[in-house]
């Protein structure tokens, strides 16, 4: 009878322990265009042009992973990869002087949510800080660091830990 009591009290225990939930998700950054609908431009002469200097026209000229750069696991260091990417969005930047960006950091699923925070921060800083270093003004750069909450890749595995572990850079309005 005790070890039926007791085997019912751990399993009651166990079931409790499971991971919890994230209620609600950090908003985006203001002013950016992350996740909306593709931008036209109201003085195109044709339907569903991309506006100039917006998300859609960053991701079209910098191709579908030009907006991020990729980290190993417990780093944020710029690698040569990485520096090429930059090196594209600060050539695009040139181009739109006026418009301003945020850099958001990631991380994978693992470790504590605060250690996660720091980590994309200093992830979004280092992407920041190698931009600034070749020429784009820091005043048109925020970051803002998601840590683990925002998953580009579903999974508990290498592979979608890899992809999660990023800084990707959106436009600001």
């Amino acid at each position: 009878m005790k070890m039926e009591a007791l085997l019912l009290v751990s399993t009651a225990f166990v079931a409790g322990c499971g991971k919890k939930e994230v209620d609600t998700l950090p908003p985006a950054a203001e002013g950016t265009d992350y996740g909306q609908t593709p931008t036209a431009d109201p003085n195109a002469n044709g339907a569903g042009q991309i506006t100039p200097g917006s998300q859609e026209d960053f991701l079209q000229q910098l191709g579908q992973y030009g907006d991020r750069i990729l980290f190993e696991t417990d780093r944020f260091n710029i690698d040569a990869e990485d520096q090429a990417t930059l090196q594209r969005q600060a050539q695009w930047l040139a181009q739109y002087p006026n418009t301003r960006i945020t850099v958001e950091g990631h991380a994978d699923e693992r470790g504590t949510r605060d250690y996660n925070l720091a980590l994309g921060e200093r992830r979004a800083n280092s992407a920041k800080n190698f931009l600034v270093s070749i020429g784009v003004d820091a005043s048109r750069i925020q970051t803002v660091s998601y840590g683990k909450e925002r998953p580009s890749a579903l999974g508990s595995d290498e592979q979608a830990w890899a992809q999660n572990r990023r800084a990707v850079t959106v436009t600001v309005r």
